[in-house]
């Protein structure tokens, strides 16, 4: 059965380390969509930066922001919205509290935190990019209770960041799951997990999309790297793992592909789709 729809994560799938992407990658998405194909850029990302890179290509796609929690369509249409409620998030606050990890939480259109990011974060290397009305808003506040009750139904993922006491972090995340039922608590790098509302997961998210727009399961193909891919790449028809992936995305993938910086996108696309 042909393929009708392709999710691609972002980070470490279809960006390169410099948060850039190939020319081979943009190109082979450029041929499948001309062949009538729908990408969906599926992402951990809030929903403008990956609306950015979609620009970039020169297309619009749909979009799976923010690890599942929301999706929009071609025209920027709401097709699923699962934001957090203050309640879900106090498990999170009071363990990343004691613990004293730094943590934001995400929206659509920007980043809520109770310190400035560090330089060196994706949003922060990557505005240093951009004109100052294409900029991924960041916020700070006193409390992240401040931001939930300013942004109520807005909060869409929060995060939590270590990069030098991992297992302080580990210690932390495996806390919280052991504590709540309430959240989807997963990572996207070695140096963070991220938590959404129960039933937000990439996996869930292309289930949806794929209902959406009438494309079976054994349709859709799904391509990722890190633990919050592992659902979206097992369930689809046709899972492919980047070189770069981590073992557990390796394991349950289809096919593995080369890595991020060496057209991975661009050659499962064309031994599957092209």
């Amino acid at each position: 059965m042909s393929i009708k729809l392709i999710c691609i994560d972002m980070d470490g799938t279809l960006l390169m380390d410099q948060q850039n992407i190939a020319e081979e990658d943009k190109n082979a998405i450029k041929e499948a969509v001309e062949k009538g194909v729908i990408v969906a850029i599926t992402t951990g990302r809030i929903y403008d930066c990956a609306r950015m890179y979609s620009d970039t290509i020169g297309l619009k796609t749909p979009i799976i922001a923010s690890n599942g929690a929301y999706i929009g369509g071609v025209n920027d249409e709401e097709i699923y919205n699962n934001p957090l409620k203050q309640s879900d998030l106090e498990d999170f606050n009071i363990i990343t509290k004691k613990n004293n990890l730094f943590t934001y939480v995400n929206t659509n259109w920007g980043i809520v935190s109770t310190v400035e990011l560090p330089e060196d974060h994706v949003y922060k290397v990557l505005n240093k990019t951009l004109p100052k009305d294409k900029q991924v808003r960041l916020e700070v506040v006193k409390d992240l209770d401040e931001a939930f009750k300013k942004y109520k139904g807005e909060i869409l993922k929060g995060v939590c960041v270590e990069k030098e006491f991992k297992d302080k972090l580990k210690e932390a995340k495996e806390e919280l799951i052991a504590c709540t039922t309430d959240l989807e608590v997963v990572s996207s790098w070695d140096d963070n997990f991220e938590i959404m509302k129960k039933g937000s997961s990439k996996g869930e998210a292309v289930q949806m999309l794929a209902k959406y727009l009438g494309v079976s399961q054994e349709e859709v193909m799904c391509i990722g790297d890190s633990e919050n891919d592992l659902s979206m790449i097992t369930w689809a028809g046709t899972g492919v793992a980047m070189g770069n992936a981590i073992d557990s995305v390796k394991e349950v993938a289809n096919y593995v592909t080369s890595d991020n910086k060496h057209g991975g996108v661009a050659e499962a696309i064309r031994k599957f789709v092209l």
